[in-house]
């Protein structure tokens, strides 16, 4: 999976809802091999990529890398139950790590968010599902996602900013 599909779930929120989230979230690092999601083992925890790339397994064998700007756990929060997939770091890698409790509260209190983060998680499983039919990766984008992508590739570097301290937020 390419960076733009990662960055497509940026695309549909807010600054004020990066802000929170990196007000919420905890930044992480990680070393080549670190296993970040275990097979099998409930998840806690909603995970951005802000550095590097991991490595996705299923019963052992690759199914995917992902890079910044993807969600990992995503499958978990939106089931409810444990993953079916183990993810490790394949370089130094960050990730923010946001609770998943935290940000079941924050829907209760701002249904804005909730659904803008629902939406854009909906567009960001489709796209990769879409992607892993035969055919599915040909490059082309309609402008609607291009001008998605755009929008996140800037709210990326903005909330990479805030984590690292070099913006404060508005």
């Amino acid at each position: 999976m390419s960076m733009r599909k990662g960055l497509i779930i940026l695309g549909d929120l807010l600054d004020q809802d990066l802000i929170w989230l990196a007000k919420v979230g905890e930044l992480r690092r990680l070393n080549p091999n670190d296993v970040l999601i275990r097979e099998g083992e409930e998840l806690q925890e909603l995970f951005l990529i802000t550095e590097g790339w991991f490595d996705v397994r299923v019963k052992g064998l690759p199914v995917a890398k992902l890079s910044v700007g993807d969600v990992l756990g995503e499958m978990s929060f939106v089931e409810k139950q444990p993953p079916s997939a183990t993810v490790s770091a394949i370089e130094p890698a960050r990730v923010l790590a946001v609770p998943q409790e935290v940000l079941l509260q924050q829907f209760r209190v701002d249904q804005g968010f909730a659904a803008r983060f629902y939406k854009a998680l909906a567009v960001f499983l489709s796209d990769r599902l879409r992607t892993m039919m035969p055919g599915g990766e040909d490059g082309e984008l309609d402008e609607g996602l291009l001008d998605t992508l755009h929008v996140a590739g800037d709210r990326m570097l903005r909330l990479m900013d805030l984590l690292e301290g070099r913006r404060t937020p508005a």
